[in-house]
């Protein structure tokens, strides 16, 4: 697609795509194009309220896909229709980038890798983080071996939130769970440190997992540990129910690397040499973060490409086959939550 106008379309007027859409609006040559949604109504007022005619939110899946005007799909439902979604868009030859997770398991998400391959349509997961200014230029500075050899990386993504179980962070049905939800970024951001400092994609060779559960076995906080096999070391935290520093921390034997808050939506890094000096590095988003995975999909869909060499099928699949080891153990040996955790505390919101 060579044309100045790129066309999207929003599978899921949700507040994730809101994120999306305010990104989109400062892409050169991005357009929101089309909308669609499990409830109508909900489409149409999101569509009028980005700036759409009330006829751009489509009632039925089959007039996006079949629109000549929609170059790419933007997956952005509950976890659980992900895969549904993506595989529809695939076969009907749209290009997509769905959010993260994308799909509840390995094996779905082996079967949609294959699915673009088969058809030769564009596909990636929305891993927004592996995207930012900053992580490209942290990964040049390690592939470069500026911290030598990588020893372990340290990593937490929490907020407290009240267990509501028709919540769809707790629903089951819908791919609840700390680790489906915002374990992702703890495990790829592992493992895109691991890579990037060694070259390799290593494989983890032991894992352990300390989790509580709610009591129909979704994880609501897990503190974990993996080893690869190149001997690095990582532990990280992911969980619903504690406020933390929200960092990643790489350890080097020639220096290390903090990134100090939020570490999915990183802007702010110290370079921290063998010597004690510091190096600050401060690479602001544009819009909010999501500009560079919209950019990264066009770029690659316009090059007739079926995935992403930022965010390739293969560590996608690998993500997920990790996730899933680390929900077994949840399953098989998380604490049961005996009662709701108190109210008081507040609800603290992110951008996943």
């Amino acid at each position: 697609m060579q044309s100045a106008q790129f066309g999207w379309a929003v599978l899921g007027p949700g507040a994730i795509a809101v994120t999306f859409v305010a990104a989109l609006r400062a892409v050169p040559g991005a357009r929101l194009r089309a909308v669609w949604g499990r409830d109508a109504g909900r489409a149409q007022a999101f569509a009028l309220r980005h700036g759409l005619h009330a006829r751009c939110a489509a009632a039925e899946l089959d007039a996006v896909l079949d629109d000549p005007q929609v170059h790419a799909v933007y997956v952005a439902t509950t976890h659980d229709a992900h895969a549904g979604l993506a595989a529809r868009a695939l076969a009907a030859g749209k290009p997509v980038l769905c959010e993260k997770p994308l799909t509840l398991c390995e094996a779905d998400t082996r079967e949609l890798c294959a699915l673009s391959r088969a058809h030769r349509v564009f596909l990636m997961e929305g891993l927004w983080t592996r995207m930012l200014p900053l992580y490209r230029a942290l990964g040049s500075r390690l592939a470069q071996a500026g911290l030598g050899e990588l020893r372990s990386v340290t990593s937490n993504f929490c907020f407290v939130v009240p267990y509501e179980a028709r919540s769809r962070l707790f629903d089951p049905a819908r791919g609840g769970g700390a680790l489906l939800d915002i374990g992702v970024y703890n495990v790829a951001m592992t493992r895109w440190a691991v890579h990037s400092a060694g070259g390799v994609a290593e494989a983890v060779v032991a894992r352990s997992l300390d989790s509580l559960c709610a009591p129909d076995g979704v994880d609501i906080a897990n503190v974990g540990s993996l080893r690869f096999a190149g001997g690095t070391v990582a532990q990280f935290v992911c969980a619903f129910d504690r406020i933390a520093t929200n960092g990643l921390q790489l350890h080097g034997t020639r220096g290390s690397v903090w990134v100090p808050q939020d570490f999915w939506a990183g802007q702010r890094a110290e370079w921290i040499a063998a010597d004690g000096s510091r190096e600050s590095l401060h690479m602001p988003h544009a819009v909010n973060g999501f500009e560079y995975q919209i950019e990264e999909a066009m770029r690659c869909i316009r090059e007739g490409r079926i995935e992403s060499p930022g965010m390739p099928h293969a560590e996608s699949v690998a993500v997920a086959r990790e996730i899933d080891a680390l929900r077994a153990l949840a399953t098989a040996g998380g604490r049961r939550l005996d009662a709701r955790p108190s109210a008081a505390a507040a609800a603290t919101p992110h951008s996943a």
